[in-house]
Order: structure tokens, then sequence, then C-alpha cells
């Protein structure tokens, strides 16, 4: 099985990107694909939040030890693992050599999943970028404001000035019309073109809907709150433009251990970046 995995990132929060993890995970799950989200953001996590469930035991846990990946991996009803944050552990750029290898160990003994989804946290820092950098890909959350488009410019330009050959991809969320989406996409695009002589390629957009903040305070996924809704007919259609496209092939199967190795390797090789995460 070759193991896909993709960063979820934004410039700044509130845009919608956790949103998007959760609710693209299980149109995932609803078309048979194994998926598993892992929950990346280390100060703030709150995947488990909009899934509904409160997690006994976090990665936090595996890196000290005294659990296993195994036993803090969460099934959730609509079929997708979950590995949850550590909330208020933002230093794994700083993980001595034992916490690495105790996760590291967990990663290998995890299954095989189709998809690997990191929720990366918001913002332009090293850890987030470095989570980027280790991906198969990248897709970049961004809404029309004018500070989302200034900062989803931002985390592209940071990503590229690492990795010209990194795929990434645009999310639209919280459109009105596709009119104001092309726009936001034109917007990005053209700064990309202009000064890193790189555009974006366009996944698609979500819709503004009033369902999406309902279902975010019954802390359910929209897919499950309201299945027929816009945006949710928009997330499934984007789960399949996803599973349309070739799979990128990846030297073995222990896909998130593959993830780490080269997020670790980033870091050994740029240790400016250690200090400043830190």
């Amino acid at each position: 099985m070759n193991n896909r995995t993709i960063s979820i990132c934004s410039g700044k929060g509130g845009v919608g990107k956790t949103f998007f993890t959760v609710n693209l995970s299980i149109a995932l799950a609803k078309q048979g694909k194994k998926v598993l989200v892992f929950d990346g953001d280390f100060g703030l996590g709150n995947i488990n939040v909009l899934f509904g469930f409160v997690p006994k035991q976090t990665i936090y846990n595996v890196f000290k030890g005294h659990r296993s990946l195994r036993d803090i991996l969460f099934h959730t009803s609509e079929g997708v693992d979950v590995i949850p944050g550590a909330s208020g552990y933002s230093q794994i750029a700083n993980l001595v050599d034992e916490e690495r290898q105790n996760l590291f160990k967990g990663f290998s003994e995890l299954p095989n999943y189709d998809y690997i989804l990191v929720d990366v946290g918001a913002g332009i820092n090293q850890n987030s970028i470095s989570l980027c950098l280790s991906s198969d890909e990248v897709i970049v959350v961004v809404n029309p404001e004018p500070a989302s488009i200034t900062d989803a410019y931002g985390t592209i330009k940071t990503i590229r000035a690492s990795d010209t050959s990194k795929k990434i991809k645009l999310v639209i969320n919280k459109i009105h019309s596709e009119a104001e989406g092309y726009k936001v996409v034109k917007r990005i695009q053209d700064i990309s073109e202009k000064f890193l002589s790189f555009k974006p390629d366009l996944l698609g957009f979500i819709n503004y809907d009033i369902e999406v903040e309902k279902s975010i305070k019954k802390q359910k996924p929209i897919l499950i709150f309201s299945p027929f809704s816009k945006p949710s007919e928009n997330i499934t259609r984007l789960s399949k433009i996803l599973t349309g496209e070739k799979l990128i092939e990846t030297q073995n199967n222990n896909g998130l251990l593959d993830f780490f190795k080269k997020r670790f390797k980033v870091l050994e090789k740029n240790p400016e970046e250690r200090n400043s995460a830190s």
C-alpha cells in the first residue's frame, strides 16, 4: 500500500484549516480509504474538539515513553483514526534522542494508511514549515480576507524557499461565489508568479454556509451534521479530485515514520531552526 502524506496549513488562524482537515478525512473514509489524521499543532491541538472526543492520552505521553502510538490512537465513529496533539508542548524540535526513538518506534508499529493528513499549526513558524516540508504535498487553506491572502502567500514563499519542488495546492474557504474564489486565486497566483516564478495549483472552493458554524458549536463535522449542505458537497468533490490523482510513490509502507524522519532531518540540516523553534 502506498501512503500519501498531505500537510494542511494556513498562513493565519481562523480560516477553516482544521475544519477542512477533519471533513476531508471523513470524505476520504467514505470512499473506502484508510485515513489517519495527525494533529500537528503541538501548541493548540484541537482536532479532537471537531471530532467531538476528549483524548485520555496524547502524543506527549508517547514522547515520554509512557504510552505507544497504538495506545493513544483514537478510532472515530466516522472511520478515521486520529493521533491527538499535545497542547502546550510545542518544543518537538528539541526532543531528545530517547523521545525521538519512542516516536519512531510507535510509527513503525502502526498499520498502513492510504492517506495521512497532518493538521499543521497556523502561521509561519519553523515547526509548521518543517512539517510541510516533510510531507508529499501541501494544501494551503485561505479565505477572501486580505490578511488571509497575504499570510497564505507568506507561507507559500517560505515553503518554496526551502523546497522548490514541493507540490502546493490552494483551497479557498468561505466564498460567497465562484467569482470571489477565482479572484482570491488570481491574487495569490499572480504575486507568486511575479516574485517566486511559481503558481500554486487550485484544488477547489468551499462555500460559506451558516451550517458550518452550527456544526462546530455542536462538535460535529459538517459531513455528519449537514451532509447535504453546500460545504459538504464541496469537500466531497475535493476528496474525489484528490483520489483521482496519481498516487505519489513512497519508498516504504511506513508513511508516518518516513514523514517524521524527514521532519527531523530538516531540523538537523538547519540547526538554526531548532533554536528559533525553542
